[in-house]
């Protein structure tokens, strides 16, 4: 939780480092972590963070209107949540992190497909395709009672109960597997899904199953869509 200065300088570093890929953020307050008596800065949340990554970029100045020697090359990303309600706020909200700025958006869990068709849905009539790259976040679930633990204590994440039910029918030693298969197939159905560009996969504590995921679910060799963007910005996009 730091002031605008701070993420200024924050910005530049990572850029200084070779980083361009930017994920921007609120955040969990204070309060969450294990200081909760820290005092609050709030100067900026996710939306005007990308807002002054992109004046950084673009216009090479800082918030202040102090000018650059030399501008970040930033690719900048946003979070949308299209399973917490109010449901139809959620692609509005996700236009307007797109005109502060995001280029590519990273979905929370994804277990419910048709609310995601939904979604995808609205944000294709806001003419939101092609203007920004949604990954669908996916992952696989451990047992049914992380899936149940999950859809209790993370805020935003929606498990359906059939999901649950489908797990919790099975002996526990089969469970994990079951968990895999299921987000392999969640993958294969949104990827063809339109407006949907990729995939994010969260294996929270199950780290070693990105890479047999990814291969299983028949995403190698990696495609590219040549010309969707340019992580160098507009004036490059217009040369």
């Amino acid at each position: 939780d730091r002031n605008r200065i701070a993420i200024q300088g924050d910005l530049l570093g990572a850029a200084a480092m070779g980083v361009r890929n930017v994920l921007c953020l609120t955040g969990d307050g204070v309060q969450a972590g294990d200081q909760p008596e820290a005092k609050p800065v709030f100067d900026l949340d996710s939306t005007t963070l990308l807002r002054t990554a992109r004046l950084l970029r673009d216009q090479g100045r800082f918030l202040s209107g102090r000018k650059l020697e030399q501008r970040p090359r930033f690719f900048l990303g946003a979070a949308a949540n299209p399973f917490a309600p109010p449901y139809d706020f959620r692609a509005v909200q996700l236009a307007k992190k797109v005109e502060a700025g995001a280029q590519f958006v990273q979905t929370q869990y994804c277990f419910d497909i048709p609310r995601l068709q939904q979604f995808l849905s609205q944000t294709g009539d806001l003419g939101l395709h092609g203007k920004v790259c949604i990954l669908v976040g996916v992952g696989p679930l451990r047992s049914a009672k992380a899936a149940e633990w999950m859809r209790t204590h993370v805020p935003g994440v929606h498990i359906p109960d059939e999901i649950i039910r489908r797990l919790a029918g099975l002996p526990s030693d089969r469970q994990r597997d079951a968990g895999r298969d299921l987000c392999i197939e969640i993958i294969q159905q949104v990827r063809e899904l339109p407006g949907v560009c990729g995939v994010h996969v969260m294996a929270y504590r199950q780290e070693e199953l990105v890479a047999e995921i990814i291969e299983a679910a028949g995403l190698l060799p990696r495609s590219t869509q040549a010309g969707l963007f340019n992580p160098d910005g507009p004036e490059e996009n217009a040369n």
